[in-house]
């Protein structure tokens, strides 16, 4: 392309020297009346040179093309019997016959197209997202993009097709159209959910085969931004709401009843023991009858000094801390009442309870 234009800034400032030149020439001789007799010596060799360079260097600017490498050209010819090559040319210097053919370029590089609803982002001012519908009748509103080339190799077939207008005419209706259908098989919250990379997913492969068929790569569809009118937007955010109330709701009772099943298997298990216990105890009991009397002595306060036994058992002694010489004149009150142990008969006493009376009791040192 810079070789292209130097040498056609070149060839129309010669060509505007040459006209400048001729005017002045043409003044001179007007102003002389002299004319017709000035020709003659205007036409010198100098002059015809200069001419001659002139017209050489407007046949190099007509024939020489330079293809630039993110480009390609088509040639379009009268003299072929198609009206044009049916290779593309590459990159680099092409020549070309002056007046019977031209070349028409076109990008091979990655293209985006973008169709937003911000002003400045859409390739179009103002909101152009995508409105569609989804199978549950909700309207949705996407931003997306597309990342596409021209195929290097059709691009003759997109001349014929669309020349210059395969953005407006093809790139940009078709994606509406596909994403519009694609969005249609899905219901509102599958659009938003985890599906959005299936229905992301669903679009690129629908556009890549459509586009393909038409002399066109696609490199990716982005799926920038999806919006639900405001409506939906309300009923999803009052939805979720309610289902984080729900949710702890649930999270409480379950806590409530992991509680309750904990405390009943703690009861459970103290039953189990108390059980356990008990059989031991009788077990216990069944072997040795003496072991409920031991027991019940043991129990007794540790200041009691004195007690009273059936008539028919041994005496449990010595006492905690008790003496000889502390029990040998003890004296037990008729009012003091002390604790039998069950199935005891006051006949069974060793001593009588009507007066107040030494007692002596024998003392194994």
């Amino acid at each position: 392309m810079l070789l292209n234009n130097t040498l056609q800034v070149i060839t129309i400032a010669l060509w505007a020297l040459f006209v400048v030149l001729m005017a002045i020439y043409v003044i001179t001789a007007i102003n002389r009346r002299s004319f017709g007799r000035a020709l003659p010596g205007f036409v010198t060799r100098g002059a015809i040179l200069f001419v001659v360079v002139l017209c050489v260097i407007t046949l190099i600017n007509g024939s020489a093309v330079y293809i630039e490498p993110q480009e390609v050209g088509i040639v379009l010819s009268t003299l072929m019997p198609g009206g044009y090559y049916d290779r593309p040319q590459r990159s680099g210097l092409h020549w070309i016959t002056p007046m019977f053919e031209q070349v028409k370029r076109y990008p091979i590089y990655w293209q985006t197209y973008t169709m937003a609803s911000s002003p400045n982002e859409g390739e179009k001012i103002g909101d152009d997202s995508i409105k569609a519908r989804t199978s549950d009748g909700q309207e949705v509103a996407l931003d997306v993009s597309l990342i596409f080339q021209l195929d290097a190799d059709q691009v003759m077939r997109i001349h014929i097709d669309w020349q210059g207008r395969y953005v407006d005419d093809f790139v940009r209706p078709v994606t509406r159209g596909i994403v519009r259908t694609i969005v249609s098989q899905y219901q509102a919250d599958e659009v938003n959910s985890s599906k959005r990379l299936d229905l992301e997913r669903d679009i690129n492969r629908q556009l890549a085969d459509t586009f393909r068929e038409k002399g066109f790569i696609v490199d990716r569809f982005i799926l920038r931004n999806i919006a639900f009118s405001p409506e939906y937007a309300t009923s999803i955010e009052m939805k979720q709401v309610a289902l984080q109330e729900v949710t702890e709701t649930e999270h409480q009772a379950d806590q409530t009843r992991r509680r309750a099943q904990g405390e009943a298997d703690a009861v459970t298990i103290r039953a189990k023991a108390d059980a356990e216990a008990l059989r031991m105890i009788a077990d216990a009991l069944g072997k040795n009858k003496d072991l409920l009397t031991y027991q019940y002595i043991s129990k007794l306060a540790p200041n009691v000094r004195v007690m009273l036994v059936p008539n028919n058992s041994p005496y449990l002694l010595p006492l905690p801390d008790l003496s000889a010489a502390d029990i040998a004149t003890s004296t037990l009150s008729a009012t003091t009442a002390l604790p039998l142990p069950q199935g005891t008969q006051s006949r069974d006493l060793a001593l009588p309870l009507t007066s107040t009376m030494p007692i002596t009791v024998p003392v194994t040192p």
